[in-house]
């Protein structure tokens, strides 16, 4: 009987739960600005990360669905640096990325807000993405190949990628992948991240970066969309 007396308490109580997440979408944040200390995430006046640094990112928050404050402050103190209100959608994720230069070059300290789709992707099939974030770079080829095969034997997955653009989720095949991006129109390679394996229900986020102060030796992050 107190089972059941238990039970009736409790089942109400998750249902309030489940509904609540069912009104909040989810946004992680990575710090891509090569000069910008680090700093503390904000939202709605709310501090939900601390000390950030350079090149690290967040795990998935969720957050409620309605338009929302995003803050950026330089750690410990309340001198904001960046500030943005996105419209959150409920079960929706994002990935929100600190771009530019803090310190006055162009381009200049900036948001960009990224809608992830995190569907697992067909079977025998892994989904990637790639975003130019390196303000030093110039715009960019990029090329998907197993390991160390010759680049002039490849075509390139994109081609003449901007500076803060992204791409579309691309389908490719499991396999041990070698990435390589190179100034766009050459084959001069900026970018060279070596072997890369994948496996079944994978999705990732490729983010080109500069090294710290900006410009190169330039580097690719992997942010995890779905293992």
């Amino acid at each position: 009987m107190l089972n059941r007396q238990i039970l009736r308490l409790v089942a109400p109580a998750l249902l309030l739960a489940t509904a609540a997440l069912a009104q909040n979408g989810r946004v992680r944040v990575l710090h891509a600005s090569p000069d910008a200390p680090n700093v503390d995430v904000l939202v709605d006046g709310v501090r939900v990360l601390q000390d950030l640094p350079f090149r690290e990112y967040s795990e998935y928050l969720s957050v409620p669905a309605g338009r929302r404050e995003i803050r950026v402050n330089v750690t410990g103190t309340s001198t904001t640096v960046l500030q943005a209100t996105p419209e959150v959608a409920a079960n929706t994720d994002y990935t929100a990325i600190a771009v530019g230069y803090a310190g006055g070059r162009q381009p200049a300290l900036d948001i960009l807000l990224l809608t992830d789709d995190n569907r697992a992707p067909a079977e025998g099939q892994i989904r990637i993405r790639a975003v130019h974030a390196a303000p030093g770079a110039p715009n960019v080829d990029i090329y998907a190949g197993t390991p160390f095969e010759p680049l002039e034997r490849l075509t390139p997955a994109l081609t003449n990628v901007p500076f803060r653009a992204a791409s579309g989720y691309l389908a490719v095949p499991i396999l041990t992948y070698h990435l390589r991006v190179a100034v766009a129109g050459t084959q001069n390679v900026a970018i060279s991240t070596g072997r890369l394996p994948s496996w079944g229900g994978m999705v990732r986020t490729f983010v080109a970066v500069d090294s710290r102060g900006g410009g190169a030796p330039f580097e690719i992050l992997v942010l995890p969309d779905r293992f």
